[in-house]
């Protein structure tokens, strides 16, 4: 069930979250600029801001059979839609509601994890859950920069399609439901889960780490182009790679937080260590120097490595009822503060360099250090 459930979010990351990979193609194919491009690239991010939380509706009342394979099929549609647009705003059109069907699989993959596992064993499934979206920025890195250089967009979206219609016919065949009930660990209560202020200060925690995630993953590729004089499709790899660690630190960060019974307290260590590759970041930038380029790359890792560990504390904090509602806010949290960071990070890097997006990046990680509610969970723990 997990790997379904995997396979289906990794699948459609290829057109969800891949396309800022080829942001140089889709600069010459419709002969836009650079912010225009961004917002091409991470135009889904539109659609999954307004579709998250009813999907985890969804999701709590139907189940993840229908939501994945409903919901990423026609994602897949969309996607092959989306080959035969010739204009931006045409293709902005398409990939929004592609975005908004996709984003099932956020959702659905999630609530695998809370429904399946019990809690001593969800630190290292949701790990291996959020390896999804790892798993397929590889897979983006791997094959849309070239596939785009010998087929253009068009070749892009029809293997984004391919993809997603596979992974929605698998789910939609092979998903089922829990065989026994989980034992404890996710809290139930009278009243909406958002009584509790903890789970707000997780939400806020999300949406400040996905200022630098969003600008090194939309901007990293292109900065490795202008800034370093890299080939495209060498950066893409580089991309991949980061992606392949990244996901290696997902599992490590999960397992972590199993050991420990805590989620907030490794998320914290592993912000405080972004805070410092952030910072030689925007450094080796600024003067052009290969330490830029190394930290770019431990960027794109450490970024992503405390994901999970949030995505998990917010549906534990939620309990099994209303699990698919607040994991569907979560995501829509993340989406707000992405769709509003592309335009920004981009015009701001066309006015003063990639440097003053990274910084930008280095100051919300700053900001989110006294957010984490790492004394909240440690005295729910000890009670």
């Amino acid at each position: 069930m997990l790997a379904l459930g995997v396979n289906a979010h990794a699948s459609v990351t290829l057109g969800l979250a891949g396309l800022p990979l080829v942001i140089p193609d889709l600069q010459r194919h419709f002969g836009v600029s650079l912010p225009v491009a961004a917002i091409i690239g991470n135009a889904p991010a539109i659609g999954i801001l307004f579709a998250l939380v009813a999907w985890g509706a969804l999701a709590d009342r139907y189940g993840e059979r229908l939501v994945l394979g409903l919901g990423v099929g026609t994602a897949a549609l969309l996607f092959a839609a989306a080959s035969l647009a010739e204009n931006a705003w045409a293709m902005v059109g398409l990939l929004a509601p592609a975005g908004a069907a996709g984003c099932a699989a956020l959702v659905g993959g999630g609530r695998i994890v809370l429904r399946w596992f019990d809690p001593p064993e969800r630190g290292v499934a949701m790990g291996v859950r959020q390896v999804s979206y790892t798993l397929g920025m590889a897979v983006a890195g791997f094959t849309l920069p070239p596939v785009a250089q010998a087929y253009g967009i068009s070749g892009v979206m029809l293997v984004c399609a391919g993809v997603s219609l596979l992974a929605a016919v698998l789910a939609a065949a092979f998903l089922a439901e829990p065989p026994h009930a989980v034992a404890g660990g996710a809290r139930e209560s009278a009243g909406s889960p958002y009584r509790q202020p903890a789970l707000w200060r997780v939400h806020a925690t999300s949406g400040l780490h996905v200022v630098p995630q969003f600008v090194v993953g939309t901007y990293g590729v292109a900065c490795l182009v202008e800034v370093y004089g890299w080939d495209g499709v060498a950066a893409g790899r580089l991309f991949a790679g980061a992606a392949v660690a990244g996901a290696v630190t997902r599992v490590a960060a999960g397992r972590w937080s199993d050991l420990t019974g805590l989620r907030m307290a490794p998320l914290r260590l592993l912000t405080f260590a972004a805070l410092a590759t952030l910072a030689l970041l925007v450094l080796g930038t600024y003067d052009g120097s290969t330490l830029g380029v190394a930290m770019l790359a431990l960027a794109a890792v450490i970024t992503v490595a405390g994901n999970g560990l949030a995505y998990l504390a917010a549906g534990e904090l939620a309990g099994p009822a209303a699990a698919g509602r607040v994991l569907g806010t979560h995501n829509t949290v993340q989406n707000v503060v992405a769709l509003a960071v592309t335009p920004l990070a981009g015009l701001l890097i066309t006015q003063s360099g990639y440097w003053a997006a990274f910084a930008a990046g280095l100051a919300c990680l700053l900001i989110s250090v006294p957010v984490i509610p790492v004394r909240h969970e440690r005295r729910a723990r000890a009670g």
